[in-house]
């Protein structure tokens, strides 16, 4: 009789013992979740500010360049055409900027953990998609300021070595850039903190958070 006391006695702590564990697996479950929930909602603000910033800018330049258009003159053509480049280029970083904002919103996080993943995976690749077209524009910074009416007619060989050597670096930077821009290099501390203003740290974060779930899953029904 004793020995069936202790064995109920026994199975009755056990699933005390069962029932507190399955607690703090869903405590620490939520807690990650709600963790990767913080991160992406960091991205919706920093979203939310560069299209701001980005509508503002793009006025600004689409001023100056319909300006330039409207008093068009072939001395302007160096400052037109290096323009016309670097709104076009902001602009698709506008578009890149609102479909990030979109696809961040239409995040499911109560849903399935691998779609998450997908979702977040994507997001992350089109942000270093986004940075790749971004660094493109650095050459035409060097050639802003240029004039026809004083370059290369008026200018000293000097000058001319300066003005090559400066726009050809900008011009390898950008291809070194665009060339070592890829999901491979994501665990490079460079390239991390090279796209963690374009958010590429909030998705990083959260694809961690998600993958302490999915490895918890694993070890729970293991």
């Amino acid at each position: 009789m004793e020995d069936k006391q202790l064995l109920s006695l026994w199975r009755m702590q056990n699933e005390k013992i069962e029932q507190s564990l399955n607690i703090n697996r869903t405590l620490l479950l939520d807690t990650i979740q709600q963790k990767a929930k913080h991160s992406m909602s960091s991205l919706v603000r920093l979203k939310t500010l560069g299209i701001i910033a980005f509508v503002f800018y793009l006025y600004f330049l689409g001023y100056i360049l319909y300006s330039c258009f409207e008093n068009y003159t072939e001395v302007s053509i160096y400052f037109m055409v290096s323009l016309s480049a670097i709104f076009l280029i902001n602009l698709r970083g506008l578009v890149d900027y609102v479909k990030h904002l979109i696809w961040t919103n239409n995040i499911n996080y109560e849903g399935n953990i691998l779609e998450i993943q997908q979702e977040l995976s994507r997001l992350q690749i089109s942000i270093v998609e986004h940075t790749k077209i971004m660094v493109l524009q650095l050459p035409f910074w060097t050639t802003l300021y240029l004039s026809e009416e004083w370059f290369p007619s008026m200018v000293s060989w000097k000058y001319m070595i300066f003005q090559g050597l400066l726009t050809g670096t900008m011009t390898f930077c950008a291809y070194w850039l665009y060339k070592n821009q890829n999901v491979e290099n994501l665990d490079k501390k460079w390239y991390r903190s090279l796209i963690a203003g374009s958010g590429g740290k909030s998705v990083r974060k959260a694809l961690e958070f998600y993958k302490e779930i999915e490895i918890f899953k694993k070890e729970a029904t293991d």
